[in-house]
């Protein structure tokens, strides 16, 4: 997701220039990772592309779960979540419709893994309903229990989206 850290290795800079574009990519290379960050590149008024900076990375290789392992902590973690969000309750807040939920650029490109397009978009909808949680009307005990239960489930989704985007590296392994 854009300006979280799951899988940077360093150094500082590299991850700060990743942090900042809100997405980078780590390519592990035998004995040493770079790190390529994208920005705009527009060159007169016609061509519009993507500049890729290269940057040297921690050689130690990044901590990302495999599609098995996130895929499994995301169906814990929405059971958990479902759980605990049932017992606070509070005032009915409504569910948005379909067409409110804004997906796009969501959807992983043609050849990854069936699993991986499932679970990169179980952890779309997921990213949706985290932003859609509202604790108006809540009391201090009920936010904080709201509040914990979607901290767990944010950070099983945004590991679950790196491991669907990791997933076409994982396949060729």
């Amino acid at each position: 997701m854009p300006g979280d850290p799951l899988g940077l290795t360093g150094p500082p800079a590299f991850n700060g220039a990743a942090i900042d574009a809100g997405q980078a990519v780590v390519a592990v290379l035998s004995g040493r990772c770079l790190g390529l960050v994208p920005s705009a590149d527009r060159r007169g008024s016609s061509y519009s592309g993507i500049r890729w900076t290269v940057a040297e990375a921690s050689a130690v290789p990044p901590d990302v779960p495999s599609l098995a392992e996130a895929e499994q902590a995301l169906r814990t973690a929405m059971m958990a979540a479902t759980e605990a969000l049932l017992g606070v309750g509070g005032p009915a807040q409504g569910f948005p419709t379909p067409d409110t939920l804004d997906r796009a650029g969501e959807a992983l490109a043609p050849g990854y893994p069936g699993r991986a397009h499932r679970v990169g978009a179980l952890a779309a909808r997921l990213t949706a309903a985290l932003r859609l949680a509202d604790e108006r009307g809540l009391t201090s005990g009920q936010v904080a229990a709201r509040g914990q239960a979607l901290r767990d489930l944010d950070r099983a989704v945004r590991r679950a989206r790196v491991a669907a985007h990791n997933a076409i590296a994982e396949s060729q392994v």
